[in-house]
């Protein structure tokens, strides 16, 4: 559980375009963290018919399968999904990378891996520019 002393484990990075929207990613992922996540993909499907989304990985330490697995999990969540243009992909490992090539070819997002130390790379692929903090 998430106390005050813990930093979030998605983090939203705000950018130069108002229909990006990208995310930091650290430590274990847990559902908390999923639905957040989630809610944020929903409320941009809102605002914009189009959206790119960049995520970048750092310290990854692992998931929490069981949230995946849950129906509540993805009802009312596919519609979202409809809405998302591009993924750019940064610094994704192991599961990550093979969950995004099984995912490939029954999606109409267009979805680019980079390493960590490609994420400019990535940044000008979708477009767009992390805000300074």
């Amino acid at each position: 559980m998430l106390n005050n002393e813990t930093p979030p484990r998605v983090k939203r990075i705000e950018t130069d375009r108002d229909d990006v929207f990208a995310f930091e990613v650290t430590g274990e992922i847990v559902a908390a963290d999923i639905e957040n996540l989630y809610g944020l993909i929903e409320g941009a499907s809102l605002l914009h018919e189009l959206i790119d989304i960049i995520v970048i990985v750092h310290d990854y330490d692992g998931l929490d399968w069981s949230t995946l697995f849950r129906g509540e999990t993805y009802s009312g969540k596919a519609e979202a999904f409809k809405h998302i243009r591009r993924i750019a992909l940064v610094g994704a490992e192991g599961w990550i990378r093979t969950g995004i090539t099984v995912a490939k070819p029954f999606t109409s997002i267009e979805i680019k891996e980079f390493d960590l130390d490609e994420a400019d790379e990535a940044w000008a692929w979708i477009g767009a520019s992390p805000l300074p903090v």
